[in-house]
This record gives structure tokens, sequence and C-alpha cells, in this order.
């Protein structure tokens, strides 16, 4: 019996090493990154949760803790603009995101050792400098190593659920057990080992280009304004529209956010008048709802597209805050609070993977630094000032509708979004093709 062989090309066969060294790299660079954005606002998450700890020693006040909350959006915001800027300049994102999560993990840990209330504000000020540099160069690795059926979903991981899973849920855990346990300053002094670790992780792994070049090169057929091409200027960056509507949305997003997680605790305890336990019981629904949205949300985008995801899922998201104050069943409104938290899903769209599948590579940085930075200036470091001001006049439920609100003026913002799904956008030309041949055809018969 003759033996038939089967002959590979070797083009073939470098091509299928190629892309099978693509995809591991790609998980792996999502693991990393996933670890990294997750201790940032696990270090960020820290002081609230130990703040009763902290107001006791340097008997501060609640304007002192919520500067301290302030001053660090303050320069998060700063600081995105700035190293987004800086790295599509230099060309290089690896060196500034190590340099960036050493010092965010020793600034964290810096805080331990603070005597008073300047210190503490110098040490979170700085943090926030350093952590404010994660997101942009985060993103833009992770954007260029996804593929296109899971750009969405990988930057979901990234940005939403990483926060919520560190954020919302262990650092409340871990932080607290610490302080109850040992102290406050050694819940804040032992945040470095982290962060030191993956330092090192990111130097041996990370690549400023993954295996077989950027990902998202592959769409430019369908996208062209992803291809490489010239660096951009701030002003040829702000001259996309859908860029001007992310940083609207992130405005408008980062209010709805910040005001939900600094007033619900107070408007539990205060307004509702649940017990600590009970409290602390939806606010942890909080984080679940963070996690799951957190990657549910881009993952049904990369397949319905952005622009409805985005409609959809912010008028869902709308209906959280309003539920906080409607609601008074506990084990209800914990249930509602899941299903409705539904925004950290779009915060993914907005802040990282629309920008990135409008602008050029060489810009990517700049944009999604203008996204965050201008965001956490108006929703991170304005909104919680505003709210406050206005729930003294009017009552806590104020800053509910402060943050519902929020959230409509996003579905509206969300409707003059111009789509860019790989998937949805690549179905649109092939239906365009199909009508055109369609139409070469019945004019034809016709002849």
């Amino acid at each position: 019996m003759s033996r038939i062989r089967t002959r590979v090309r070797p083009g073939a066969e470098a091509s299928a090493a190629t892309d099978s060294a693509a995809h591991r790299y790609e998980n792996r660079l999502l693991l990393i990154l996933f670890l990294a954005f997750g201790f940032v606002f696990f270090d960020r998450q820290a002081l609230p949760f130990l703040a009763p700890y902290i107001a006791e020693d340097f008997h501060l006040s609640n304007t002192e803790l919520g500067t301290l909350s302030g001053v660090l959006a303050l320069t998060w915001a700063l600081s995105g603009l700035v190293a987004g800027r800086l790295s599509d300049k230099l060309g290089k994102r690896k060196p500034i995101l190590i340099a960036a999560v050493v010092l965010f993990s020793c600034f964290s840990a810096a805080g331990g050792l603070m005597t008073g209330f300047l210190g503490l504000l110098v040490a979170r000020a700085l943090m926030g400098v350093a952590e404010g540099a994660v997101l942009p160069l985060a993103q833009s690795l992770m954007v260029e190593a996804s593929r296109e059926s899971r750009r969405g979903l990988n930057m979901g991981l990234l940005q939403g659920s990483s926060a919520g899973l560190m954020g919302g849920v262990l650092a409340p855990l871990a932080v607290v057990w610490i302080a109850e346990f040992h102290s406050w300053r050694t819940a804040l002094l032992l945040t470095i080992v982290p962060g030191l670790l993956l330092a090192v992780w990111i130097a041996k792994s990370v690549r400023e280009v993954p295996p077989g070049g950027p990902a998202q090169i592959a769409a430019a057929e369908v996208i062209p304004e992803t291809t490489d091409g010239p660096k951009l200027s701030v002003r040829e960056v702000l001259g996309h529209r859908n860029i001007v509507l992310c940083m609207a949305a992130a405005c408008c997003y980062l209010t709805w956010f910040i005001v939900i997680v600094t007033f619900t605790p107070s408007y539990l305890l205060n307004v509702k008048g649940f017990s600590p336990g009970t409290m602390s019981g939806v606010m942890t629904c909080l984080g679940v709802g963070w996690v799951l949205w957190g990657f549910l949300t881009p993952a049904v985008s990369d397949r319905v597209g952005r622009k409805p995801t985005m409609i959809a899922f912010s008028a869902i998201a709308a209906l959280c805050p309003l539920a906080v104050v409607y609601v008074s069943d506990p084990v209800a409104l914990g249930l509602l609070v899941v299903l409705t938290y539904t925004g950290l899903g779009c915060f993914t769209l907005f802040m990282a993977t629309i920008p990135a599948e409008t602008v050029p590579r060489g810009a990517l940085a700049t944009a999604l630094g203008l996204v965050m930075g201008v965001g956490e200036l108006a929703g991170g470091f304005l909104a919680p000032v505003i709210a406050g001001r206005a729930s003294d006049v009017w009552g806590l439920e104020t800053a509910m509708f402060i943050s519902a609100g929020g959230a409509v003026v996003v579905v509206l913002l969300s409707l003059g979004l111009r789509e860019t799904a790989p998937r949805v956008l690549r179905r649109r030309a092939e239906r365009a093709a199909a009508a055109v041949g369609s139409g070469a055809v019945v004019a034809g018969a016709a002849e």
C-alpha cells in the first residue's frame, strides 16, 4: 500500500507558528496588564476603606478626606494627558509603564509612613501622577496584541473586570482585615510588594510590538483610520468626532461612577437606615456587577457594535442610582444593583476600544490619555464636589439624581458616534457589495 504524504509549504508553517506565538502572547499580556491595572485600583480604593482608621489617628475632617481623594483624581488626570502624548512622541511605552508601576507602588506604601495630613496628601498626589500613566499605556499595548474578534473582550477584562475584582471586591476585604489585625499603616506598606513583582514581570515579558506586528492593522481594509501614518498633533486627534464624543462621555460617566461610589454608603446608612453590615453587602454587589459587566458589555459590542452597546447599556446604567433611591428592600436592591451596574463595561468602550479603532497607531496613547484625563478632571475631581454641595442643600438623593443624569447624557452623546467595530463594519461592507452586485445583475437583465 502506498503511503500518501502531505507536504506543507514552509510559508504556511511560518505563518501558523507566528499566529500561535501571537495568541500565546495575547493571553500572557492580558494577564499581566489585568493584574497591573487591577493593583492600580486596589491602591486607589484602599484609602476610602482605611479612612476611618486614618481619620482617627490624624483627626481628619470629612473635607480633608475628600481632598485626599480629589487630589489623586486631579494628578491622575494630568498624568494621563501627559504620559499618553509622551509615549507617542518617544515611540516607547514599556519603559514608561515599568516606571509608573514601580512609582505608584512606592508612593502607595509611602502613605503608611506619613505622620499627618499634608504628608499623606503629597503621597497620594504623587501616587496619582504614577497611576495616571498606566491605563493609556496598558490599553495601547493590549489593543495592538488583540485579535479582532477579542478586542472588546480583552479591553473589558483589562480595564473593567480587573478594577472591579481587585478594587471593588478584594481591596475592602484585604486592607480592612490587615488594618483590624495590624494597622492601616501596615496595609499601605504591603501594597509595594505586588507592584514591584509586576514591574519585573513586565520588564521580562512585555514587548513594544507584539509577535507578527500590531493585530489591529489586520482590520485596515475595513477601518482605514487605524492604519499606520504620520504622527498626529493633539488638534488633529481632536478632529475625530468619536474622540470628542468619547471625551464628553468620559466626563459624564465618571460623574455617574464617582458619585455612586462616594455617596451611596452615606445614603444607605443615613437616609435608608441600613446597618453597616447591610450597607457593606449592597456595596459588595456593586463590585460584583463591576466584574460581571466589565467583560460582558465589551464582548457584546464585538458582535452587535460599539454604538448600540453604548446606547443600550448606558440607559440601563441610569437605573442604578435610581434603584438606590426607590428600592427599600436590601436584597432586591442588591440584585438590581448587580443587574444595572452596566456602566463600568461601557468605560472600556469610550476610554479605549472606540478611540483605538478611530485614530492611527502613532496617536493611540495620546487619544487614550486625552479621554481619560479630561474625564477624570470633570468627573473624578469636580463632580463629587458639586454633588456634595448639592446634597447639602437639597438632600443626599440629589447626588443619586446627578449620577443618573450623567448616564442619560451619555445615551444622547452615543447617538452621534461613528461605528468602529470591525465585525460590524465588515458585515456592512459585505451587504453593500452584495447590493451593488444585485443591482448590476438587474441592470444587465434589463438591457
